[in-house]
């Protein structure tokens, strides 16, 4: 039975995920689904009873960047229900939302600042197979890089040498509170847009955390972690006026250390793009690939 997606529902879509998801996303299926809450879609339930199982469930929202487009935010059906066409149903139904809402085409792809994935990572090879049945066409991909989070490991190199030598230069790197929002968020809004401030705002109320390196006391690059899941790291950015000092190495590695302080073994860096940086920066190693979607409606 397939049902409109409600907030009653949280807990059971929770449950879901904590047994059809990867382990290293199943561990965080409490996050992912209050990540998502505000996105719209429907459940199924092995039944109509009150208290029938929840065993699928499909999330969508409009596009922040783009808002004639939709983004399919969450397909999960569970193991011992699949190959029953539940898939095809919910999917079918975010498609009648979407449409509903004027919306011209879906795409299965990130929608920040809330996304969970840049797409569908390639060992869920069922939503591949699902999405490409019902007329989805793969237009891109991504990855993401680990990083490795023991002590030993370049990611946990010690940055307090490194800090001396910014500090000659009047660069001073410190961790962010919320009293530095107020010269954080424009600088980034600026030079980077709203999603990226959103998620660094997320960081740095509690969700995660944020490091931020002055100069003359004005921000001029910042690195955090936590906003979307907490195993992940990132958006990070330095401006052009002060690259090339090496302060985006030092800010990686003061977030990873703060993730490591908190019993992550292994920090995501989500959506890369400067691979040689991560790799040289903290050891990082290309592990997780996304596919990404779209379908006109």
């Amino acid at each position: 039975m397939i049902t409109p997606y409600e907030s009653h529902h949280r807990a059971a879509v929770t449950d879901l995920l904590t047994r059809s998801l990867l382990e290293e996303d199943a561990v965080e299926s409490a996050e992912l689904v209050a990540l998502l809450s505000g996105s719209a879609g429907f459940v199924a339930t092995d039944g109509d009873a009150p208290d029938a199982e929840v065993v699928g469930v499909a999330l969508a929202s409009t596009g922040r960047k783009d808002p004639a487009v939709g983004h399919l935010d969450l397909l999960a059906v569970d193991p011992a229900f699949r190959r029953q066409g539940i898939a095809r149903q919910l999917l079918g139904a975010v498609e009648d939302l979407l449409r509903s809402r004027g919306l011209s085409a879906v795409r299965v792809a990130g929608n920040p600042p809330t996304h969970a994935w840049p797409g569908v990572d390639v060992r869920y090879t069922p939503a591949l197979c699902a999405l490409g049945a019902l007329g989805y066409a793969h237009d891109r991909t991504a990855w993401n890089m680990t990083a490795e989070l023991v002590e030993g490991s370049p990611a946990l190199r010690e940055t307090r040498t490194a800090q001396e030598r910014l500090a000659r230069s009047h660069v001073v790197v410190r961790a962010a509170t919320a009293d530095d929002l107020p010269e954080l968020r424009p600088m980034i809004l600026a030079e980077w847009g709203p999603a990226w401030a959103a998620e660094v705002e997320r960081a740095v109320g509690g969700a995660g955390g944020c490091h931020v390196a002055l100069r003359e006391g004005q921000p001029v690059a910042f690195a955090a972690w936590g906003g979307c899941r907490p195993s992940w790291f990132g958006p990070m950015g330095t401006l052009p006026a002060a690259a090339g000092l090496g302060i985006g190495g030092i800010l990686l590695r003061r977030c990873l250390r703060d993730q490591a302080e908190r019993g992550i073994t292994r920090a995501q860096i989500g959506w890369v793009g400067p691979v040689p940086f991560y790799s040289g920066a903290a050891g990082a190693i290309v592990e997780r690939v996304f596919f990404l979607f779209h379908k006109a409606l």
